[in-house]
């Protein structure tokens, strides 16, 4: 007998402009209207001189979400996509990533002048008890392959959690 120890980790929204400025500000005030958290600063790994973008630049946003946050937030992002996912969004270690075209779509989100239309990209991390040994800092250890969220067990999950359904492969 198998039991079902999958849980949500982490949730993440994701905006990413390219550029600093007003953009960026507008993703800033969108991700702090969605969530109530202070957004962070996502930066450049690389310099790319065609987009005038040096290492470094903040080019984007994020927010993590953990927790109780994490799964009404959850909720209202999958509402928005009418809990129908693609098979192609999930992995083989038990993410799931996904995005959202426009904001306005998200219930409770009113269409804002100032920020105009923008999307952002989902990532939702599952888990199992015991992943903190692989993450810990002093003495990691190896997670063995039965014991790692599969594909299959993550859609069992949010299908179970959330009422989510899978598109038709075409």
């Amino acid at each position: 007998m198998q039991l079902n120890l999958v849980r949500i980790d982490k949730v993440t929204l994701n905006i990413g402009v390219g550029q600093g400025g007003e953009k960026l500000e507008n993703a800033k005030a969108l991700l702090k209207k969605l969530t109530g958290l202070q957004p962070v600063d996502t930066l450049s790994k690389t310099r790319n001189p065609t987009w005038k973008v040096r290492m470094g630049d903040a080019i984007g946003c994020k927010v993590t979400l953990r927790g109780e946050n994490a799964v009404s937030v959850l909720k209202r992002v999958l509402d928005s996509l009418d809990f129908v996912l693609k098979p192609t969004s999930f992995d083989n270690n038990g993410n799931v990533s996904f995005g959202v075209k426009e904001y306005i779509d998200v219930p409770g989100l009113k269409y804002d002048p100032k920020i105009g239309i923008l999307g952002f990209d989902v990532c939702v991390s599952l888990g199992k008890p015991g992943y903190r040994v692989m993450k810990r800092r002093i003495k990691p250890g190896k997670i063995p392959r039965k014991h790692r969220v599969s594909q299959k067990e993550a859609q069992e999950f949010l299908q179970k959690n959330f009422d989510v359904k899978f598109e038709e492969a075409a």
